[in-house]
């Protein structure tokens, strides 16, 4: 299947540039996967669609404020970075801007966000041939201290503001309510649409919530560049299951109740687990037929997913999916297809184009401060 067959047109005032006045205050779009039903409901009417005893898991990975600026000790030129991960103690991958010359060796001096000198140094090692870039930060403040106290939130480019302008509001509604341990570069957005009242909610009415961590990578940002969906090689991503979640799940689907993922990423690491591993990376290829029967997920405390699912695709664990509305072409669209009709090489991906075209002709707001979708 080509990449362009998950193009559409967006209106470029459809995109949302600022969060909803309250979280749960986002429009949610019901998708009946059964017979293609759609219904414009709010976010608080997802409790009218769940049951007691449904197991609700979410993506508690917290978003780095990852965007540093500096510049080159050697030229004085301006340069930002974005934190992606840390190799070792002090080492981390980055993004560097502008960085197509930048060479082992060069020295970089950071800025806080008012342009004074920072005490934070670092030295370039190396380039990957992603383009990424190692640096080694000198001793001094821990890195991921100054990129709280002064780190932009990294911001997707749809969403503009002006160079070093990530407000208050960004840092506290760019990421979820239950963000726990640090290492995404971009917000689990599906989740940004709960609040401590709608959590409390769920679980009043039997439905529990569990948590997973999957750290969204840069790769989130990046077109596919591939014309063909087969030859795109997803981007790697840190994940953990805890024995928590992974019993909760598995008592679910034993006693007959559902697994509602909230978000691509979480539903990308269940079905990953649910695929096995190699011992490092799990589940590269989705598979479009299933063994009947449900096998139980194991925990797993530490993993690494570069899984791409797109139709046709059959799923294991997820029973429904809390989600937003995804860029054209992107992996997170061809996802929702594949969900949208399990098995099945081309009707997910022509109903998802319809229900967005709907979407738009309604006037929902699209991408990561926008509104929501629950496919069922």
């Amino acid at each position: 299947m080509l990449v362009s067959a998950f193009d559409f047109h967006l209106p470029p005032e459809r995109i949302a540039q600022q969060p909803a006045a309250r979280r749960d205050a986002s429009r949610l779009l019901v998708l009946h996967r059964s017979d293609g039903r759609r219904e414009h409901r709010g976010f608080p009417d997802l409790l009218a669609h769940l049951e007691p005893g449904d197991v609700v898991v979410v993506n508690d990975s917290r978003v780095i404020p990852a965007r540093l600026r500096g510049f080159k000790a050697d030229t004085g030129g301006l340069f930002e970075i974005l934190l992606l991960e840390e190799a070792r103690p002090r080492e981390w991958w980055v993004l560097l801007r502008p960085g197509k010359r930048v060479r082992p060796g060069t020295r970089l001096q950071f800025l806080d966000s008012g342009g004074k000198p920072l005490p934070l140094h670092a030295e370039v090692l190396a380039k990957n041939e992603e383009g990424n870039v190692l640096m080694r930060f000198e001793a001094g403040p821990d890195v991921l201290a100054i990129a709280e106290a002064h780190g932009e939130m990294p911001l997707p480019p749809y969403i503009h503001r002006p160079p070093g302008a990530s407000t208050a509001t960004d840092r506290d509604r760019y990421q979820t309510v239950y963000a726990a341990p640090p290492g995404s570069v971009a917000a689990p957005t599906a989740g940004l649409h709960f609040d401590a009242a709608s959590i409390d909610s769920l679980a009043k009415a039997g439905i529990a919530v569990h948590r997973l961590t999957l750290h969204v990578g840069v790769g989130t940002f990046m077109p596919v560049k591939a014309d063909r969906l087969d030859d795109h090689r997803m981007h790697e991503e840190r994940f953990a299951l805890p024995p928590t979640t992974a019993t909760a799940i598995n008592a679910a689907k034993a006693a007959g109740k559902r697994v509602v993922a909230v978000g691509t990423t979480t539903l990308r690491v269940l079905e990953s687990v649910a695929r096995g591993h190699d011992g490092t990376r799990w589940g590269e290829a989705p598979d479009a037929t299933v063994p009947p029967g449900f096998l139980p997920l194991p925990p797993v405390e530490a993993g690494r997913t570069r899984i791409f699912i797109r139709p046709p695709c059959r799923f294991r664990v997820v029973d429904a999916l809390v989600t937003n509305f995804h860029l054209p072409q992107s992996t997170l669209l061809m996802l929702a297809s594949a969900f949208a009709a399990p098995g099945e090489p081309d009707a997910g991906r022509r109903l998802m184009l319809d229900t967005y075209a709907l979407a738009v002709r309604e006037g929902y707001r699209f991408f990561s401060y926008g509104d929501a979708m629950l496919i069922l």
